[in-house]
């Protein structure tokens, strides 16, 4: 009679604490991940970098651009005109320090200097400079040109990084979101159950079965359910609050998490399959096309073209100058070696002081590159066997608490069946049905470190999604 009193309570009591909820909809966690992906700010930060990549390249791209250059001056004091100089030129980098220049030479007036007299219809000119020893193989124009082609790659690596951070953060966010709604639930059906003892210890006083004294312990167990529950819900809320700073709208709006959202159930198969470490083999070339070491990489290429520039630094600075005259520029032949003007400027310092200086420095920094490599690499390859190590530990606990809270449960079931016949205390059922509780909470608590050491993996790996 007993037994049928408790079916008949559960039944009412659980159908007036669960008819008021909302209905739950699902956060599904692929989903999730791919909003964080395409919405939040910092991954629309992370993708900038490739935006400045391509701009920094752009820039170094204008350094050979043609251009065109004028110089003009004029000097007229009471009605007499000193000079009227115009020097037009049109010049067009090239690689190797090489530079074609064309140019128009217009000078009029009563004061001109000697050198600068002219056919009264311009002296046009045809040439081309370039360096002899320093500036020849590699220059500042060169060096600037290969380091932002390298440097674009680099903010490849860089956006990887931080998108890959990004989503590693957002995905610890569900994880603890996940495990405060579990802790909910637990907690929920406990007090339940607290409360249903609560009401048949009340009815078994009335018929005099049992002494008044027990309703007391019905009491605090109810008391402490309520206080874990209460606990639960508020990390729950709190954690829902955390999760939102994830979630963003297209127009950069964020959106706030409703009460009546809830997450996805978990397992490692699933997370395997998004992070995209199902079927990851470790080796080599996984560091070699690791983004932290990509940008190692790609600094220490910049860094070498640095030296090369500082190396050739050191041999002397001849700029050679050669341009063919004429007056008539529409006919080829007019330009020729009987008309012409040619330079050579010749720059070398004695004791080379600060080119050494600057050389040393840029071999310091290779160096200093050199090494962080060597560390990063082998403190990556440490860290992933550490992680794989972690996850494969996880499993096998949370295989291990899944087996205890079967147990735990049975253990439970069967003093509740004893304590309707008689055979068993109040307490005991409590006892057991804490024991019940913990492992829960132990089983809720593992499954979360091992949500979160594949996240890690995922992280330390710097994949892609």
């Amino acid at each position: 009679m007993n037994t049928i009193k408790w079916i008949l309570f559960f039944f009412f009591s659980s159908t007036v604490l669960f008819s008021q909820e909302q209905p739950k909809e699902v956060l599904n966690f692929e989903e999730y991940v791919g909003l964080v992906k395409q919405f939040h700010p910092l991954a629309k930060q992370a993708n900038l970098a490739l935006r400045q990549g391509e701009a920094q390249l752009l820039k170094a791209r204008g350094a050979f651009d043609p251009r065109i250059e004028i110089d003009y001056d004029r000097k007229k004091f009471k009605n007499t005109e000193y000079f009227d100089k115009l020097d037009a030129a049109f010049k067009i980098p090239t690689w190797f320090g090489i530079e074609l220049k064309g140019k128009l030479q217009q000078n009029t007036g009563d004061f001109l200097n000697p050198e600068a007299f002219v056919p009264t219809d311009g002296l046009y000119s045809a040439g081309i400079s370039f360096s002899l020893a320093e500036g020849l193989l590699i220059n500042d124009r060169m060096a600037q040109l290969k380091q932002a082609k390298i440097f674009e790659k680099q903010t490849k690596a860089e956006r990887d990084l931080l998108l890959n951070q990004v989503l590693y953060e957002s995905s610890e966010a569900y994880f603890d979101w996940l495990m405060s709604y579990k802790e909910v639930i637990i907690f929920k059906d406990s007090y339940i159950n607290a409360l249903i003892r609560l009401n048949a210890v009340k009815k078994s006083i009335e018929a005099g079965d049992i002494p008044a004294i027990d309703s007391t312990e019905a009491k605090l167990t109810v008391q402490n359910r309520l206080l874990g529950l209460q606990q639960a819900e508020l990390d729950f809320t709190k954690n829902a609050l955390k999760l939102s700073n994830y979630l963003w709208l297209d127009n950069d709006i964020p959106i706030e998490l409703q009460p009546n959202v809830i997450p996805q159930e978990l397992n490692d198969e699933l997370l395997n399959r998004v992070f995209q470490i199902e079927t990851l083999t470790i080796n080599e070339e996984i560091l070699e096309n690791h983004p932290k070491l990509s940008m190692l990489n790609n600094k220490i290429d910049i860094l070498t073209i640095e030296k090369r520039l500082k190396t050739n630094n050191l041999l002397p600075k001849i700029d050679l100058e050669y341009n063919f005259y004429s007056e008539t520029p529409d006919a080829i032949n007019t330009f020729n070696t009987g008309n012409y003007f040619a330079g050579v400027n010749l720059y070398f310092p004695l004791f080379l002081r600060k080119e050494r200086g600057e050389l040393n420095l840029a071999k310091f920094k290779l160096q200093d590159a050199k090494y962080e490599q060597m560390s990063t690499q082998v403190s990556l390859r440490n860290k992933i066997k550490e992680v794989i190590a972690e996850v494969s530990s996880y499993k096998i606990q949370t295989t291990l608490t899944s087996d205890l809270v079967l147990n735990y449960q049975k253990m439970v079931t069967a003093e509740e069946r004893k304590f309707l016949l008689g055979e068993s205390s109040l307490f005991l059922v409590n006892s057991r049905e804490n024991s019940y509780i913990e492992s829960q909470m132990k089983q809720n608590i593992l499954q979360n470190k091992l949500f979160t050491s594949q996240a890690r993996l995922f992280n330390i790996l710097g994949i892609d999604l």
